[in-house]
């Protein structure tokens, strides 16, 4: 093959062979984040609500989430179950086989990474366990904690929530 064929030829080479590896590595960065994310959301130990510091049990997964607090009998003051889903949503909670009430707290993610509480369902009766509570705004979180929380400490939607690993 002559020079003035190979030099086009060695140019589209380059470029291909360039253009995939920027690829393969913006993705694999991508992956990377993603995972750690996904390992750092998997990892909340506590939810800090109105400088109050809850130690949380996670619920990430289905079946976690569906059976939450049923069949408890009590919950301490200062702990809580945090529901993590996997995108925003409305998520509706429900007091089946439930033996204690409880405050819900729904919590969204704001695109600066800051999380608000946008719905507090006070005083859930598990008596009441046909009705359904939920939040009219998106919540990525939600948090179950102990009947009173919302009140003694003044919870108000728009609030912070901070999660610490």
């Amino acid at each position: 093959m002559n020079k003035e064929k190979l030099a086009p030829l060695l140019i589209v080479i380059i470029f291909v062979a360039t253009m995939s590896f920027l690829l393969v590595w913006e993705n694999t960065d991508i992956k990377i984040n993603t995972e750690n994310q996904e390992i750092k959301i998997n990892n909340i130990q506590y939810v800090t609500l109105a400088g109050v510091k809850i130690k949380v049990e996670l619920a990430s997964t289905p079946a976690e989430q569906a059976q939450g607090l049923s069949g408890r009998q009590s919950l301490n003051e200062n702990e809580g179950m945090l529901f993590v889903f996997d995108q925003p949503g409305k998520y509706y909670f429900w007091m089946q086989d439930m033996n204690f009430p409880i405050d819900i707290i729904w919590i969204a993610e704001e695109d600066s990474g800051d999380r608000k509480i946008v719905y507090i369902k006070k005083d859930a009766q598990p008596d009441l366990y046909l009705e359904t509570y939920g939040s009219e705004k998106d919540a990525k979180y939600v948090l179950e904690v102990v009947s009173g929380f919302s009140e003694k400490n003044n919870l108000q939607v728009g609030d912070t929530a901070v999660f610490t690993y």
